[in-house]
């Protein structure tokens, strides 16, 4: 069963120590088509500024049981007001990001009488912005939600463009809105309380921005040996997404680059999630085998240079090792990317690279080099 806590703000006290962020210069925000993104300093100021001019009737804040722990007494010692937010905390994991979170906190908001004009902070990875930003989105047709993402992935990826949801079943985000939140507030002190596998994870939707996008980034990644200092790479990765957004926010076109790696990394991780027999895989370790598979059949269909497509192999397979797969699994696999989101008409349509900072859309598979897709990764 889903466990959902509610604590008040007084009862965890404030953290002693001041946060690093309040003590460096801060990057510039980044502004969306509705909303702005403020790193570290900047981001406690215009929370504070945003709380100090709109009177919300309840303001809550929800978490699961890791960043209740690790970044809440943080959050505290920063923010106005915090005495008088209300803590709701569930199960952390993907396998919780569904509907019956949904409800549970549905029903929480209500018994605690969240209206209209109530607020919902989210802070937590991935799983908390989406699931709290479309909570926030269809509680009584929508509340004003501010996403604070924890983790790598959720500052780099969930930050920028709206998109909210759930999973249904092994499904990954098959319900959800596009809705904007009131900002985002990155804050890379987080980052200190996240385990290397989850830091390697986020990794690998930065280095699909330099895949996507900038060769030159690209090549910088490439070269990350450790996770210290990854601040003005975290902006560069959030402008990158930006700057597509804000050309097709609705993913009519171009926003579509940004599901490189995800068409097989979806199916490979909605597999693992579901099979009982293989170990999970997190969202960037299945999207790194989908890039490398997805790498393959731009080499076969849409002339990206063998030289790249080496580079971009070594890459994630030195960085991310590699799974094995049974022949058994790869068709149980295929059989799951008729539920990509990017399809249309009954097609399979798929990203790839005419080269590194050079992507193409809707372009559709032959069945036959799906299997050669995966017969390169298991080679390698």
């Amino acid at each position: 069963m889903i466990k959902i806590n509610l604590y008040f703000a007084s009862r965890l006290g404030r953290a002693n120590r001041f946060s690093k962020a309040m003590q460096r210069t801060d990057m510039h925000s980044i502004i969306t088509s509705e909303y702005a993104v403020y790193f570290d300093m900047d981001a406690y100021q215009a929370l504070n500024d945003h709380l100090d001019k709109i009177t919300y009737s309840k303001i809550f804040v929800l978490v699961d049981e890791n960043t209740r722990k690790n970044c809440l007494p943080l959050f505290w010692q920063s923010v106005n007001g915090s005495k008088s937010m209300q803590i709701v905390e569930i199960v952390s994991g993907e396998i919780h990001k569904n509907i019956e979170t949904c409800l549970q906190v549905w029903n929480t908001l209500s018994d605690f009488d969240a209206d209209r004009k109530s607020l919902l902070i989210n802070l937590g990875g991935g799983v908390i912005t989406d699931l709290g930003g479309f909570v926030a989105s269809t509680f009584k047709r929508g509340i004003d939600f501010i996403n604070i993402p924890t983790t790598l992935l959720a500052m780099v990826d969930a930050s920028v463009g709206g998109k909210t949801g759930v999973d249904l079943g092994p499904l990954k985000n098959q319900i959800g809105v596009i809705n904007q939140p009131e900002m985002v507030l990155v804050i890379t002190d987080f980052l200190s309380t996240v385990e290397p596998r989850q830091l390697q994870s986020g990794f690998a939707e930065m280095l699909k921005h330099g895949l996507i996008q900038d060769a030159p980034y690209w090549e910088v990644l490439k070269k990350v040996s450790d996770f210290n200092g990854l601040d003005e790479l975290i902006h560069r990765s959030v402008q990158i997404k930006n700057q597509v957004v804000i050309q097709d926010p609705t993913e009519q076109h171009l926003r579509k680059i940004l599901n490189f790696g995800h068409t097989l990394g979806h199916a490979i991780e909605s597999y693992f999630l579901e099979s009982g027999s293989h170990e999970l895989l997190l969202h960037g370790e299945a999207i790194a085998i989908g890039m490398v598979m997805e790498a393959y059949l731009s080499f076969r269909l849409t002339e990206l240079p063998e030289d790249q497509l080496t580079d971009i192999t070594d890459s994630f397979v030195n960085r991310y090792g590699k799974v094995e797969f049974s022949k058994e699994d790869i068709p149980q696999i295929l059989s799951l990317l008729k539920f990509d989101k990017k399809n249309s008409h009954g097609n399979i349509n798929f990203v790839l690279l005419d080269a590194i900072g050079s992507p193409r859309i809707d372009v559709q598979i032959p069945e036959n080099l799906l299997m050669e897709a995966f017969t390169y990764y298991t080679e390698q």
